[in-house]
């Protein structure tokens, strides 16, 4: 009987083509962050705030889907 080698090259490039992107992604909202977002205090309104619990949500679906929580819970 013959043993074939599974090639998993051209997915481990798509793999870490993607891993990229999602590190340059979080690299950039973490200095997003750490600038507050571009805002300063006296000019914060509930727009601000409203932009930011948006974002939180986007990222709250993707941190419960990685971590098999919320919704994603098993």
């Amino acid at each position: 009987m013959t043993t074939r080698t599974k090639d998993n090259s051209r997915a481990l490039k798509a793999f870490t083509e993607t891993k990229s992107e999602i590190d340059a992604m979080l690299a950039r909202l973490q200095a997003l962050s750490d600038d507050h977002f571009e805002a300063t205090p006296d000019e914060i309104n509930w727009g601000h705030v409203g932009s930011l619990k948006d974002y939180a949500g986007l990222l709250r679906r993707i941190t419960d889907s990685a971590f098999q929580e919320g919704e994603f819970a098993e």
